[in-house]
């Protein structure tokens, strides 16, 4: 036997070896692969739970039929929290809650403007002396306006003493008197009314400026308080 013969049995046998390990292998793999975990289809069930009317914690393994005013949780195995499930509402309960929601959006603006006006009205008027003198100012204008109200009034007084001295000469019949003379008198008489009536309005004029100032000052002496930061002279 030759060198070649000699080494032909031994690759024989390697080759026999190699053939013989691939089934081996083979069924290693596989029992490898049976033996990962299997992947779950779709999540474990969750818990439901909420709290009634009535105050009491509910659990089920479904949506709660007497919270379905309220809003649900549902629980992952864990306790954690995997979504939470809004109320269902009726058609009215939606126009409630529109409702409530537009009532409240109102009531925000309306705070916010008075929060507005709150600032505009203390940087006018940083402390109580200079509200005083612009309400003393205000009735002033007041006060000359009507001031000469009164000053033309006196005036249509003279000019009536002497339509008056005219209208002497037919005290007996007044009917005689000149037309010039009677329009004089109309004209003198309408006048006067329409300086009583303005002198009037003046006075109610006072009346809504003393009520506006009093009703800033109301408002005004909280923002002035000292916790405000204000300074009230």
């Amino acid at each position: 036997m030759n060198a070649r013969d000699h080494g032909q049995p031994t690759r024989l046998r390697a080759a026999a070896s190699s053939f013989l390990a691939v089934p081996a292998l083979s069924l290693f793999l596989c029992g490898a692969l049976h033996a990962q975990p299997q992947k779950v289809e779709g999540a474990a069930p969750g818990i439901f739970t909420c709290t009634d009317a009535r105050g009491r914690t509910l659990t089920a393994d479904r949506p709660i039929a007497e919270c379905t005013d309220r809003e649900q949780r549902e629980l992952n195995p864990s306790g954690s929290v995997r979504r939470k499930i809004e109320p269902t509402y009726t058609a009215r309960e939606l126009q409630e809650r529109e409702d409530r929601a537009r009532e409240a959006a109102i009531q925000a603006a309306r705070i916010t403007d008075e929060r507005r006006r709150e600032r505009a009205l203390l940087v006018r008027y940083p402390n109580a002396t200079t509200h005083d003198r612009e309400r003393a100012d205000a009735l002033a204008q007041i006060d000359a306006v009507t001031q000469a109200a009164r000053k033309r009034i006196a005036e249509l007084g003279e000019d009536r003493k002497k339509i008056d001295e005219e209208m002497e000469f037919y005290k007996q019949d007044p009917s005689k008197a000149p037309g010039s003379v009677r329009r004089k008198i109309e004209d003198n008489t309408q006048s006067v009314s329409v300086q009583n009536r303005f002198i009037a309005e003046q006075e109610d004029e006072k009346k809504r400026v003393n009520a506006r100032f009093d009703e800033e000052r109301t408002r005004l002496k909280g923002l002035w308080s000292p916790q405000n930061g204000g300074n009230p002279r």
